[in-house]
């Protein structure tokens, strides 16, 4: 590819975060790394991946992995050169983990975890997690398929533009922002809105804007679905005024929200 046709390409997908909330990267880790962190995890289920009789619950979560395979997957070229693109170069921090694995098993159960919702992202004074207008502590929502995951698969679901709600909710409440709960509550259900799903292959990641509306869903189908939602830490406030107007694709999508760009 010619320099010219990459900077096209990069300058495509950088938009279509602004306009919709996310892009896929395909391929952003080797399919390799995400079946040995697989082998990994299924240990810490305590299932038998050879016995369906053993997943016994519709959703498994399991926490914070900082083994070495792991912070490999979170840490290629492909996604660091992605991280610059839609935050900025030297305003994120590497992940050294791959945070919270919410595994998903096929059952007619409800999960208990569907809702629509956008991460909160920082402890307000009672320790209840909120989110403000400045996303404080999350410059980034990353999907990381450790499994195939096709339409059967629990994939989340994904309110395409609702990034772009979220910001003038947000704005009033000031640097103390809402709870993920308050914010759910404030917005209409998506009746009408475009809805996708994140489905893919095994190695491929998901980079949403931190305000994107999703939620989880059962899972109809027969092999269960390995995915990690960690967020990309920023490595300084991200502004909606600067006075350069060097803005990240995340901090033009606020703008867009708030009705400044």
């Amino acid at each position: 590819m010619s320099p010219s046709s990459k900077a096209k390409d990069e300058s495509k997908a950088e938009a279509e975060f602004i306009e919709r909330g996310f892009v896929r990267l395909e391929s952003a880790f080797p399919r390799e790394l995400a079946e040995e962190c697989r082998d990994i995890l299924w240990r810490d289920t305590g299932c038998d991946p050879n016995d369906p009789s053993t997943w016994t619950r519709p959703v498994i979560r399991l926490w914070d992995y900082p083994q070495p395979p792991f912070r490999a997957a979170a840490n290629t070229p492909r996604l660091h050169a992605a991280f610059d693109r839609l935050v900025g170069r030297n305003r994120w921090m590497p992940r050294g983990s791959l945070g919270t694995f919410p595994i998903r098993f096929p059952s007619a159960d409800d999960p208990g975890d569907a809702g629509w919702h956008a991460d909160a992202s920082f402890a307000g004074p009672d320790g209840a997690l909120r989110l403000n207008v400045h996303s404080h502590g999350r410059a980034l929502l990353m999907l990381f398929l450790f499994s195939d995951v096709g339409p059967d698969d629990a994939p989340t679901r994904i309110w395409v533009g609702s990034h772009l709600l979220v910001p003038r909710v947000l704005e009033p409440a000031g640097d103390a922002g809402l709870t993920f709960i308050e914010l759910a509550e404030r917005l209409p259900p998506p009746v009408d809105a475009p809805i996708e799903l994140a489905t893919g292959q095994a190695g491929d990641v998901y980079l949403c804007h931190p305000f994107l509306m999703h939620a989880a869903q059962p899972h109809r189908g027969s092999t269960p679905r390995f995915m990690a939602q960690p967020p990309l830490i920023p490595s300084e406030p991200m502004k909606v005024q600067r006075e350069d107007a060097d803005y990240s694709p995340v901090e033009a999508a606020i703008r867009r929200g708030l009705g400044l760009s």
